[in-house]
């Protein structure tokens, strides 16, 4: 067979191949909306207020992209930044940000060198369908409490169905 024959073979395969390699590559995913981060942050605000807390809520997408921020009146302000980065430290890495801090604990201070993590209780995963979504950070009181609240966020995604 010659070369422009060969070639000629090549790009046919690949003309007919491509849209079965292309269709084999693509992958559904579920995503996290605005409309669910807000019904996400509306528990966790409910929780705090009635627990007399005063917390930041981050809620941010699966890539640990902001989507939604609510800082509860006389929440100190440093509680923004460390909200968000609970929430994108449980996102990026799939699991909630107290396992960083219980690594640290247990001396594994390395895990402080992680791009992106944030050693702080109070960053939990949202899970739909056994995937990561999103998470929720909060921040402001001490670690368990911002925990449970974010918890309680993160649990109402369980009620979120692929539409």
């Amino acid at each position: 067979m010659s070369m422009k024959q060969l070639a000629f073979v090549a790009m046919a395969l690949g003309t007919l191949a491509g849209p079965v390699f292309a269709q084999a590559q693509l992958v559904e995913k579920v995503s996290l909306t605005l409309e669910g981060a807000k019904k996400i942050a509306a528990v966790a605000e409910a929780k705090a207020k009635a627990e007399g807390a005063r917390v930041v809520i981050a809620v941010v997408d699966e890539s640990g992209s902001l989507l939604l921020l609510e800082r509860l009146d006389d929440t100190q302000v440093a509680s923004v930044n460390v909200g968000i980065d609970k929430a994108r430290t449980a996102a990026i890495y799939r699991r909630p940000s107290k396992v960083f801090e219980d690594q640290v604990k247990n001396g594994r201070v390395s895990a402080l060198a992680l791009h992106g993590a944030v050693a702080l209780q109070g960053g939990v995963p949202i899970v739909v369908g056994g995937k990561v979504i999103g998470a929720i950070g909060v921040s402001g009181e001490t670690p368990g409490q911002d925990e449970d609240i974010a918890i309680a966020g993160a649990a109402v995604a369980v009620s979120f169905t692929k539409q």
